[in-house]
């Protein structure tokens, strides 16, 4: 088994969904998550506040700094994420469409890099 991040993506600037549209997402998102735990492959999961909440941290000239805001300056910004162990890829796709219909958003699929045995 391997470990995925399904990674939602939000776009600064695009038009906010409507009160209706976030209530029907965060009720499909609920019903994903369900499903994600009773199949088995559910590690962890997390919706995250905007970008303009993030403390970045950094070492720099042999100090550590701290500033406000998102690291990326970009439009798009991690919104929120799955941690699932699934088999492999195609199965982690599989769900990560699940998960972009449930929340309305992109969702990237990435592996976590696997730890060498001692």
């Amino acid at each position: 088994m391997t470990q995925y991040l399904l990674a939602v993506h939000s776009v600064e600037g695009e038009p906010m969904p409507s009160q209706e549209q976030m209530q029907r997402a965060y009720k499909d998102v609920d019903a994903l998550n369900g499903e994600l735990q009773s199949s088995g492959v559910w590690v962890f999961a997390g919706g995250l506040l905007p970008p303009s909440s993030a403390t970045v941290v950094r070492a720099q000239g042999g100090q550590v700094v701290t500033t406000d805001g998102p690291f990326a300056e970009t439009k798009e910004q991690l919104g929120g994420f799955w941690i699932i162990d699934v088999a492999d890829l195609d199965a982690a796709l599989e769900w990560a469409r699940k998960a972009t219909v449930a929340c309305a958003a992109p969702v990237e699929v990435r592996p976590f890099q696997e730890i060498p045995a001692a």
